[in-house]
């Protein structure tokens, strides 16, 4: 009995260890990832899609024919579809090769009949990201659908919250509380939760980002961007792609993106509340060639507009015309690398007055 003891305590030990090696390992690589430019590194160029074929819905819609030819011009480049469990094992390792993954909110019963037949055959990865009370009402898919798709290697689901509510507008214990909801729900359902999160509406605070941080492994916005080593796993960009969006001019143009890297980027919380328009900062390597030509559009006050940029030992500053307006406000950057096109978007989650 007292040598089973000693070995379940030496074994507990051994384990705690290995955490701690683990965990020291993961934080050493972010540290690095973030002090180091990483100048080929290729990225992963994700895409959000939400409807298909409901075409009394443009904003959020796009055509299953187009849908199509989308997948074709990825094709015609040669880029080949990420698989999201890659982003765990990987994250932190620099990309040889651009790859694209696909992202589907809200789970909407047109993507189970359109979109999921054409990509379960054509065997392409993705993430179906699931707010839990919409699931089973009308427009929605059902769990029974939910478990049938999750079953396919190709498919992975991720948390959207329970709600579906704009989280900055709650106060601290309804967030948390509409999370635990919809965590809870995916365990009893799928027997677990997932640990991809996408932030309803692309909006969070710090608060917000820091809850997420400690109970999923990754989470996306919608400011538009290339996902690289440099990236917070906590706001990793998306292309939102739709009718108005979705153009095929523009699709290939937006996909043979890379991504612009930069050190750290400045205000750390996209919650604009008393501080409207924020102080933006953007700090990037010393590395980084043909920075000068970087361009900057925000949408603050009337609609989108060229910043006015400052630009001075490879930090960036912009000086805004006026506020950005009630709900969201957005800032996309991009430059011309020797013949790359390199791209990195900001979005704000404002406050209304």
């Amino acid at each position: 009995m007292i040598v089973k003891k000693i070995l379940s305590l030496v074994a507990s030990n051994i384990k705690l260890f290995i955490i701690v090696i683990l965990l020291f390992s993961l934080n050493s690589k972010a540290e690095e990832a973030n002090i180091k430019y990483y100048s080929e590194d290729k990225g992963i160029l994700s895409l959000m899609y939400h409807r298909f074929d409901e075409n009394k819905y443009p904003s959020t819609n796009i055509q299953m024919d187009v849908f199509k030819q989308q997948i074709q011009i990825i094709k015609k480049f040669q880029y080949n579809f990420y698989d999201p469990k890659n982003l765990e094992q990987n994250f932190y390792d620099p990309k040889i090769e651009k790859k694209i993954l696909i992202t589907i909110d809200d789970a909407f019963s047109s993507f189970y009949e359109n979109a999921w037949p054409y990509l379960k055959a054509e065997k392409i990865p993705f993430i179906l990201f699931i707010s839990t009370e919409a699931v089973g009402k009308n427009g929605y898919m059902t769990w029974d659908q939910i478990i049938e798709l999750e079953k396919e290697n190709i498919a992975y689901v991720g948390n959207h919250s329970h709600s579906h509510n704009y989280l900055v507008d709650l106060k601290n214990n309804d967030f948390i509380n509409d999370i635990e909801i919809s965590s809870s729900i995916f365990k009893k359902k799928l027997g677990y939760n997932p640990i991809f999160f996408s932030y309803p509406f692309g909006e969070y605070s710090l608060a917000i980002k820091k809850y997420i941080s400690k109970n999923f492994k990754f989470s996306f916005g919608q400011q538009s961007g290339v996902i690289d080593v440099s990236k917070d796993k906590y706001e990793l960009p998306r292309f939102p792609i739709n009718e108005k969006y979705g153009d095929l001019k523009r699709f290939e143009f937006l996909i043979n993106l890379s991504p612009l890297q930069y050190k750290v980027l400045y205000p750390k919380d996209k919650y604009l509340i008393n501080n409207n328009p924020p102080k933006f900062k953007v700090e990037f390597f010393d590395q980084q060639k043909n920075i000068e030509n970087i361009n900057c559009f925000s949408d603050e006050g009337n609609g989108w507009q060229k910043s006015n940029i400052n630009l001075s030992h490879k930090t960036l500053k912009l000086d805004f015309r006026e506020k950005f307006n009630f709900r969201r406000g957005r800032i996309n950057c991009s430059l011309n690398d020797d013949g790359v096109w390199k791209w990195f978007g900001v979005q704000f989650s404002v406050k209304q007055n």
